[in-house]
């Protein structure tokens, strides 16, 4: 995968974190800085396609009302509880 360079600012208290932990396991702090965006961007992006799936839904009038859902939840909480599918 191909890769570039990014410049970061940090708090001094944690770029000595990254630096501790960098030592600890044995990775550069760029590698692990680039892991943690790279799970933050992933996670992030995950909510906003949800939330955008949502507003789909909702324009597209496909809803499902408190009470059904709500009964809905109550069923698979109740077959949960005995092992049913």
């Amino acid at each position: 995968m191909a890769t570039t360079t990014m410049t970061v600012r940090l708090p001094e208290e944690v770029k000595d974190k990254l630096g501790r932990l960098a030592q600890a396991t044995r990775r550069t702090p760029s590698f692990l800085a680039g892991e943690a965006i790279a799970a933050y961007v992933a996670r992030e992006a995950a909510i906003v396609e949800g939330i955008e799936q949502g507003l789909d839904d909702l324009q597209a009038g496909r809803l499902v009302g408190h009470d059904e859902a709500m009964a809905r939840i109550a069923e698979s909480i109740d077959k949960a509880g005995t092992g049913e599918r």
